[in-house]
């Protein structure tokens, strides 16, 4: 990782927002974290760098305009279609995933219950080397080991 690594995470609970703040500030503290309440912000901020992200976190279930659309939107744009886009969401459901799947998320989260949880799996999501990372069936949803 370079100097600085900017990651935007949408999400409209702001308590989930606040939690996932703290967390990568305690893994490490070179990570900036952009917050967006929905998908319109997102998208907002996408269009109207500085700053440009180095990865994407995305709830799933927002208003306005949801984790599934927005998806869509960011890959049918050139500049971000190789971009990391992370679903983290509540949602196991193998609809969801399969969804995501085929609208080019690059990997699934299931929203961890703990606070120690969420730190290994950021850990674990901030330390892979997504040019060499495959997106093939077993690695799509991530499972804690």
């Amino acid at each position: 990782m370079s100097n600085y690594y900017n990651i935007f995470y949408t999400d409209d609970d702001a308590d989930d927002q606040d939690i996932f703040r703290e967390a990568v500030k305690e893994i490490n503290e070179e990570i900036y974290i952009f917050t967006q309440n929905n998908g319109d912000e997102l998208m907002a901020m996408l269009r109207n760098p500085p700053p440009s992200p180095h990865m994407v976190f995305l709830d799933l279930n927002m208003p306005v305009k949801n984790g599934f659309e927005v998806l869509r939107d960011i890959r049918r744009s050139e500049r971000f279609r190789d971009m990391p886009i992370v679903i983290f969401s509540t949602s196991s459901e193998r609809e969801s995933i399969a969804r995501t799947r085929e609208l080019g998320a690059t990997l699934y989260i299931t929203k961890p219950e703990s606070y120690q949880d969420l730190k290994k799996v950021l850990h674990d999501v901030l330390t892979i080397d997504w040019e060499a990372f495959k997106r093939d069936g077993k690695d799509f949803v991530y499972r804690m080991t």
